[in-house]
């Protein structure tokens, strides 16, 4: 499988997944449960997630690891099995994906601020090059580095997965609109911050996930673009904002919304197009007509 950077470089333009969180959830996981020791006890489920998307047209498969490190696992009891958890999420995502896509393994935020003293920089340093490396072991081709809302943890994360693994790395933060009506991150990070620590770091994909509908994503797309203009860039979007309905939660931007906008992502700045919170195959199905569809 060519490095999904090389692909870039050829002019394609990649589409991905959507959102594994809500999909879950949508199977019977229940609030509390351990989302990846579901790549154990509910093998086939997850399996089911990754092909349909496969067969809803993405060109790379996440992989339902995203609370996978250490830190997060010993909320659960699960943290002496790191390295079970990450393989089984990556073999997973793997056999779905075949040779013909990418599996881009996701390792989310710990939980932890080194500004709050919660932890040490080599704890988390070690952390992620545990997750990563098991990751790797199982069959990932790179590692989506995702969520995130401080540098310092974010570029931990990357420079542990460079120096301990040969995956390619995708480094996402969530951006939301300020009262100034600026883009930051929980955490006051900007687009233009971002893209200058993360290839400095040593990313090799940069982007946004999470947050707000593609409509958003525009303008954060343009900031980053500004800022890296030789850099490929990753949209990982919500399926709109969720709006509670009789007590659930409802993502309200369609598969027709969200491809509607893909023109204008491109136009930004974006290279690889997918899904994150609501967004279902059929997002990702709509999305994938669209971006094929696309004048280059």
């Amino acid at each position: 499988m060519p490095r999904i950077t090389d692909q870039l470089k050829q002019g394609r333009r990649l589409m991905s997944d959507g959102a594994w969180g809500t999909f879950l959830q949508r199977k019977g996981l229940k609030p509390g449960e351990c989302p990846e020791l579901w790549c154990v006890t509910h093998r086939a489920d997850v399996l089911d997630i990754a092909r349909s998307y496969v067969t809803a047209g993405a060109d790379m498969i996440k992989t339902n690891s995203f609370g996978g490190s250490r830190l997060k696992l010993n909320a659960y009891g699960l943290g002496n099995r790191v390295a079970e958890l990450n393989r089984s999420a990556a073999a997973i995502s793997r056999e779905a994906a075949g040779r013909e896509r990418s599996v881009i393994a996701s390792m989310g935020p710990t939980g932890k601020l080194l500004l709050m003293g919660d932890i040490t920089e080599q704890e988390l340093y070690d952390a992620f090059k545990e997750q990563a490396q098991a990751l790797e072991a199982g069959g990932a081709d790179a590692a989506l580095i995702e969520s995130m809302s401080a540098l310092d943890e974010t570029c931990l994360a990357i420079k542990a997965t460079r120096e301990n693994t040969r995956l390619e790395i995708i480094s996402t933060l969530t951006f939301e609109r300020t009262v100034k009506g600026d883009y930051r991150t929980m955490m006051g990070v900007s687009p233009d911050d971002m893209a200058k620590a993360c290839l400095e770091a040593g990313a090799d994909i940069i982007g946004a996930n999470c947050g707000h509908g593609f409509r958003q994503m525009i303008e954060v797309v343009k900031e980053i673009r500004a800022a890296a203009p030789e850099a490929p860039i990753l949209v990982h979007a919500n399926a709109g904002m969720p709006v509670n309905r009789n007590g659930v939660d409802v993502f309200p931007d369609t598969p027709v919304m969200m491809a509607d906008f893909v023109p204008e992502l491109l136009a930004a700045g974006a290279n690889i197009i997918g899904g994150c919170c609501g967004t279902t195959p059929e997002h990702i199905a709509a999305i994938a007509r669209a971006l094929r569809g696309a004048k280059r």
